[in-house]
């Protein structure tokens, strides 16, 4: 049967509620890098745990959402920042691999309709907050700084202890409420052994995949 993504009113309040989390996650502000080209921000945390509680396409979501509301002016990047000059700066990498980066977090933490687990979670985390994020971020910076890519790379390791402490919460946060409120997340139903298909989950006990539906 065709593969196919179907998002419900449910889906919908999810989608909004992280990227509230993301714009949330930007009040403390940001610490400067690279002279103040590249700030260093909380809101990475938000873009992992999008992935991993809403899965890749509905994370994805959630993180476009966000960033068209700082397209359309709001201030809700770290610093206050909003607007199309964003998207034109030395960050602009940064912000279109969180969308990449928070459907990889999804695809590998919720691969199969699997419960998230330490073990995934911390890689989804790590290669798609991460990895995902600095390959598009990286190379734009260089790009719009005119630094040669080799030494932007070099100075982009600023990043990673911040970076590898949010893999760790955000793999605290999202095994934990997997734990006390399981129906946070987005697990389908089997057709054959639930009469609510499509329905988040009741249980700790993560039901089947539904074959016509992927995350």
């Amino acid at each position: 049967m065709t593969s196919r993504v179907r998002i419900d009113i449910r889906d919908i309040t999810r989608i909004a509620i992280f990227a509230a989390i993301i714009a949330v996650l930007g009040i403390p502000g940001a610490i400067p890098a690279f002279g103040g080209a590249v700030p260093i921000t909380a809101q990475t945390l938000g873009v992992m745990l999008a992935g991993a509680v809403l899965g890749s396409w509905r994370g994805a979501a959630a993180v476009l959402t966000f960033l068209a509301l700082v397209f359309v002016g709001l201030p809700l990047l770290s610093g206050g920042r909003g607007g199309v000059g964003v998207f034109v700066g030395p960050s602009v990498g940064y912000l279109i691999g969180w969308v990449f980066g928070a459907f990889v977090v999804g695809a590998i933490v919720r691969a199969g309709g699997r419960r998230p687990t330490w073990w995934w979670t911390a890689l989804g985390c790590f290669v798609g907050g991460i990895l995902v994020v600095y390959t598009f971020g990286i190379p734009l910076q260089s790009l719009i700084t005119q630094l040669p890519l080799p030494q932007t790379a070099l100075t982009s390791a600023v990043f990673l202890p911040g970076d590898i402490v949010k893999v760790v919460v955000a793999t605290v946060i999202t095994v934990a409420l997997w734990r006390a409120y399981p129906r946070a997340f987005r697990l389908e139903a089997s057709g054959r052994g639930s009469t609510r298909t499509g329905s988040a989950a009741t249980s700790d006990a993560p039901p089947a995949r539904q074959s016509e539906t992927i995350e």
